[in-house]
């Protein structure tokens, strides 16, 4: 089963708990805070790897949670950190967020690593408060909330050459006698369900792959037929092979054919009309003269170099072959080699930034990342811990900013999952 396309949710682990401890040994007199700090959560890590062909893995499991880190403990004892979640996929697998649309990475050389989803740090154990005003915190910060994301894979094979054409021009034959691939070939329309990956052997030490992409029709840039599963995979190819059938045994005529394959490619990317061309005229072992000669003055006037070949024969196939390999080396391979485990990090949201708004009658909300963070470390039920979140919102600007907004002493602040009654203590000197 060939699966190119799924979205996949993925949770990198929670930072863990800062600790709240003291020192207690019998021969050191105010021994003072010792409370270390919560351990790293676990990345969620995405992994090229040259051995997989296909996302199959992933449309039987949708769901991936990296390993929360430890919790700190006495004696300043730090926490563990959570194990990263490594998921493999083939090479030429795009990502994307699924929420936003927005491209995140794009794993094209084997070992190629990208983290998709942080782990959330550690909270401070109460050893990291003290200072000479505060000798003796009786608190600590939870750890940060791992980051949660929903993306959409999508494989793009990488392949040298592609063959693309109208279903039975006999593109599957042809990798079938170029390569070692064995495709599905029967004499029906879209015998080809899935890509086919084929490598070409030219000489010793020279060799290219070759991909056969179902069968394209009228439309298929909007839908119409299977094409539209698979024009992704053209994007990958340096050079185009497109195939006509010139065998004169069908009601469709050859040169239309390539008019409307041209005109679905470009209108799914315009970029894959700028891309090298060889056009192939097969089925040359029963083509009638008058038409095959027709059809390669036609293409030539195009400006495009014609092959006349018979996939079913062989005929003309091997010197199709030397021309596509002398052709893929004028043609520089799309960007650097890039060294293995290279890793890239998905970008992060703007943390600094937030904003406020009154969502009813005595209700206002504050948004911000940074600020939901800081909430949701916050230990709540501690008094000591609200307090320094009460100082933070002050030093930030956020409090300031509610009462300019109307808020009164009382009235509700939302933050993210947590509802807070607004304590205002200029309300207490005014009163």
């Amino acid at each position: 089963m060939f699966v190119d396309e799924v979205t996949i949710e993925v949770q990198a682990g929670d930072g863990g708990r800062g600790a709240v401890a003291f020192r207690r040994e019998k021969y050191v007199p105010r021994g003072g805070p010792s409370g270390g700090d919560g351990g790293r959560g676990g990345d969620v890590v995405l992994v090229a790897d040259e051995r997989l062909t296909t996302l199959l893995d992933y449309h039987f499991q949708r769901h991936y949670r990296a390993e929360r880190g430890g919790d700190g403990g006495p004696n300043l004892r730090h926490g563990k950190h959570g194990a990263h979640c490594e998921l493999r996929v083939p090479v030429g697998t795009v990502v994307y967020d699924e929420e936003t649309g927005e491209w995140l990475a794009d794993l094209v050389q084997p070992g190629q690593r990208v983290v998709l989803a942080r782990g959330g740090r550690g909270g401070h154990g109460n050893a990291y408060f003290a200072n000479p005003a505060q000798q003796t915190p009786r608190f600590a910060e939870k750890g940060e909330p791992g980051e949660h994301r929903r993306l959409r894979l999508e494989l793009k094979l990488l392949a040298d050459v592609g063959l693309v054409g109208y279903p039975n021009v006999g593109k599957s034959t042809l990798i079938s006698r170029i390569s070692a691939a064995k495709p599905k070939i029967a004499d029906y329309p879209f015998t080809t369900l899935v890509p086919n990956l084929g490598v070409v052997f030219v000489e010793e030490g020279r060799s290219f792959v070759v991909a056969d992409l179902p069968g394209l029709i009228e439309g298929a840039h909007a839908g119409e037929g299977l094409g539209h599963q698979f024009l992704r995979h053209v994007e990958r190819c340096r050079v185009l092979v497109h195939l006509l059938d010139i065998s004169g045994m069908t009601e469709r005529d050859p040169l239309q054919d390539f008019d409307v394959i041209q005109r679905e490619l470009g209108l799914y990317n315009p970029d894959l009309l700028r891309r090298p061309m060889v056009v192939a005229l097969n089925k040359a072992d029963v083509a009638p003269a008058e038409l095959r000669d027709r059809v390669r003055e036609a293409m030539r006037e195009k400006g495009y170099s014609v092959h006349v070949i018979s996939a079913a024969t062989g005929e003309g196939v091997q010197s199709l072959v030397y021309h596509l390999a002398e052709l893929l080396d004028s043609i520089p391979l799309p960007g650097a080699p890039v060294e293995d485990m290279v890793v890239i990090r998905a970008p992060r949201q703007d943390e600094r930034a937030w904003q406020v708004s009154q969502t009813g009658e005595h209700e206002f909300t504050v948004q911000g990342k940074g600020i939901e963070r800081l909430v949701k470390m916050t230990d709540l039920e501690n008094e000591q811990a609200v307090r320094r979140l009460h100082r933070k919102l002050e030093r930030i600007g956020v409090l300031e900013r509610l009462r300019q907004a109307g808020i009164q002493h009382g009235d509700t602040v939302r933050i993210g999952d947590e509802e807070f009654d607004f304590v205002d203590e200029q309300h207490w000197e005014s009163a």
